[in-house]
């Protein structure tokens, strides 16, 4: 057995040794970075960076809006995409034309999607339209707080398709038998999917709920393509402070901006992944 790990090992060594070039080294040289003055000779400044970028106003507004864009846009994703999966599962054959569709957003170019989606929220575009025909006054989409709305839904729209294909591929794994016995005992397909497709694919659950809000903590693309590299405080992300500070070169604010928000991810997943491990075991002990 032992023998056979140090085989393993040397095929490993090329894949690790590139993970510590490329990530590790950089990553943890960044964090040292972002203690200095960024002058060459560095000079050590300790918490100074920190306590800079803390104090800045827009530091503060940038991180904001990401926890709350990425609040609104993970969860979203999240529940569609399971939903959406659930239905497929129960199509079977009858579905395959809209689960081969489902993925066509996620492989398409942000950019390339740009115009139609400028074109729909437009003050003029058919979405003002259609609410003027309801009878409602029309609303700038593309800027103030109603920013946040043709943000959302672009990335909705391109992320679904994704969440989708996870659960798709975890839900045909549950045994049909399930199913068939809850609907003989009068269960719909909510209380199907809350008792028996939820409890019976939680890892792939917590696991595509990770990879929305990682997606979602990078929605900084479609705020850029949407609203620029300033827009609207009601959408300005973290990313824009990041991305304008590597614009005038400050690159000791951007490295300390950069860990802060490392940090808190690292907290925050953690968190995630502690919540996963004890609702793993509840339902084992059930």
């Amino acid at each position: 057995m032992f023998e056979r790990k140090k085989s393993l090992m040397l095929f490993l060594l090329p894949g690790l040794a590139g993970v510590l070039l490329f990530y590790a080294v950089p990553f943890l040289g960044g964090m040292a970075y972002s203690f200095t003055d960024g002058h060459v000779p560095f000079r050590w400044v300790g918490l100074t960076n920190y306590r800079a970028v803390w104090g800045n106003r827009m530091f503060l507004l940038g991180l904001k809006n990401s926890l709350l864009l990425s609040v609104m846009c993970a969860p979203t994703v999240w529940l569609l995409g399971f939903l959406l999966a659930a239905l497929l599962c129960r199509l079977k054959g009858s579905g395959n034309a809209l689960r081969n569709s489902i993925l066509l957003p996620y492989v398409m170019p942000s950019s390339s999607v740009l115009l139609i989606w400028l074109m729909l929220f437009d003050y003029g575009g058919p979405i003002n339209r259609l609410i003027t025909a309801l009878g409602c006054g029309r609303v700038f989409f593309l800027s103030g707080e109603a920013l946040r709305l043709p943000v959302l839904l672009l990335f909705v729209w391109k992320n679904l398709g994704f969440a989708v294909i996870v659960f798709l591929s975890a839900m045909q794994a549950v045994p049909d038998a399930y199913y068939e016995y809850a609907a003989l005992e009068g269960a719909g397909f909510l209380r199907q999917c809350v008792s028996i497709t939820l409890p019976c694919i939680l890892p792939t659950c917590f696991l595509m709920l990770i990879l929305a809000w990682v997606s979602a903590f990078k929605i900084f693309k479609e705020v850029y393509l949407i609203g620029g590299a300033y827009p609207d405080e009601a959408a300005y992300t973290l990313q824009n402070y990041m991305n304008n500070l590597y614009g005038k070169l400050n690159y000791p604010h951007v490295s300390t901006a950069a860990y802060t928000f490392a940090g808190m991810l690292f907290l925050f997943f953690g968190l995630l992944f502690l919540i996963q491990h004890r609702s793993t075991k509840a339902v084992e002990g059930e």
